[in-house]
């Protein structure tokens, strides 16, 4: 099939773009670059089933697909709330455009939501039946809100237009071709503690994440794509919750490091924990993660001490 991925030079696309092209299909990469990184395609480059467009989605894309990927947007607080008004256009303009196109090329797409939209939950774990509590003005709405928005948009072109859709819920993902600089607790901690720099750890270090290897996002997320019984949302991420605190002495232990744990105040609308019901992804896709916490930072450890920061951009 020929696929377009949006998004497809960043952490979670570029990966996917290796995946699609290893099972015979032709993509089409597009990323206006903010936060993706040539590094993470250039293997790609020379590949007679790879084409990379520097575009926008915010602006029209007139492409010939069967299948689109929609990963474009600024996935980490750091980066999203560096042009919030942008976010949210990417999250909203953006995926129209992205829903227009599916709709006069009758590809499916599937959409790239996040457990962001369950805000600081009220229910735990969270289940996709679980509406959300997140703060509609907050500084994290720009994102929140707007993949809120994105998943509202995809049903209505669902049901007005028929148009194809699938909608994932991914939740904290982690790997190797992670932003040096986005500002994710696992990256920041693993960049700290390879400069034998203080780890911190914002709030007192007992809030939860679930933290998912990304070759299993990647395959759930194929797996969502190519089945034809549910629309979505579905979650996508490791049900194995772990502290914030955990995380950081783990990663202390893996890297050797002397470095110490520094606690600093909790930003506004923090989600104090974060884990995913899969039941529906176990039964509808037979997916469930199977790398460890620990075998996956292994990984990501030996990727950043591998690629200096000055050779990240």
């Amino acid at each position: 099939m020929k696929i377009l991925v949006t998004g497809g030079a960043g952490f979670l696309g570029s990966h996917l773009c290796d995946r699609l092209i290893k099972h015979g299909n032709e993509v089409i990469c597009v990323d206006n670059f903010f936060t993706g990184q040539k590094r993470n395609i250039e293997h790609l480059l020379g590949s007679p089933h790879f084409e990379l467009i520097r575009h926008d989605i915010v602006e029209p894309l007139t492409v010939e697909v069967d299948q689109i990927y929609n990963l474009a947007c600024p996935a980490s607080p750091v980066h999203y709330q560096h042009n919030p008004i942008k976010t949210i256009k990417t999250s909203t303009v953006g995926m129209v455009n992205m829903l227009g196109l599916a709709k006069r090329t009758g590809a499916r797409i599937l959409q790239t939501s996040t457990s962001e939209v369950y805000g600081d939950p009220e229910v735990h774990p969270q289940p996709e039946t679980y509406w959300g509590n997140v703060n509609p003005i907050g500084e994290r709405s720009c994102y929140d809100e707007g993949k809120r928005v994105a998943e509202t948009l995809c049903m209505d072109y669902h049901r007005q237009n028929g148009v194809s859709v699938r909608i994932a819920r991914i939740f904290n993902t982690y790997g190797p071709r992670m932003h040096p600089n986005d500002g994710r607790v696992v990256s920041n901690f693993i960049i700290q503690a390879l400069a034998n720099k203080p780890l911190t750890i914002y709030g007192d270090g007992s809030h939860t994440r679930s933290f998912c290897y990304v070759n299993d996002i990647i395959e759930a997320l194929t797996l969502l794509m190519n089945q034809n019984q549910e629309v979505g949302p579905v979650n996508l991420g490791n049900p194995v919750e772990t502290s914030i605190q955990q995380l950081a002495e783990n990663i202390c232990e893996l890297t050797k490091t002397p470095s110490n744990i520094t606690y600093h105040d909790l930003p506004a609308d923090d989600p104090k924990k974060r884990q995913p019901d899969i039941s529906k992804a176990k039964q509808l896709l037979n997916w469930q993660p199977t790398t460890s916490l620990a075998e996956g930072l292994k990984k990501t450890i030996a990727y950043f001490q591998e690629a200096p920061l000055s050779t990240t951009k």
